[in-house]
């Protein structure tokens, strides 16, 4: 059975935001002479991996919203830039909007079951969805309008 991980999107304003960044960070490995690979670390390895490579994907919560999801492709063992070890679950690289839910903060990432997955957002919703400035989509999906 799938399941997913939520995960704040710190740091970043926009899925826009979100893909330059990880264009950024896949120009680097190459440049480095390394395999271009996605991928975010984490000090908790996550025990469900089974049901999470079933189709499961990382949602992202960007800005107090739940905005896009990457599928998750596998996991490894890496380490955090001060040499700690820790887990790098591996993602694709198409980041997939979603309806827009809101979301409270809170720390590390957690498991999401997929009855309380938001759905994807078709291409033309998505489309209109990329035009509103972040603030606003916040504000419109914490009035329940998107």
């Amino acid at each position: 059975m799938t399941v997913h991980i939520i995960k704040l999107c710190v740091g970043v304003d926009s899925i826009e935001e979100l893909a330059q960044w990880q264009k950024g960070r896949l120009a680097a490995q190459k440049a480095a002479g390394q395999q271009p690979r996605l991928f975010h670390r984490t000090r908790m390895v996550p025990k469900r991996q089974a049901e999470l490579l079933d189709g499961g994907s990382l949602y992202w919560v960007i800005k107090g919203v739940i905005q896009v999801r990457q599928r998750i492709t596998g996991f490894g063992e890496g380490q955090k830039p001060d040499g700690a070890p820790c887990c790098l679950i591996f993602l694709d690289p198409e980041l997939v909007p979603t309806h827009p839910v809101p979301r409270r903060a809170f720390q590390g990432w957690r498991y999401l079951e997929p009855a309380d997955a938001p759905p994807d957002l078709d291409a033309r919703a998505s489309q209109q969805l990329a035009q509103l400035p972040p603030q606003m989509r916040k504000d419109l999906a914490e009035l329940g309008l998107l």
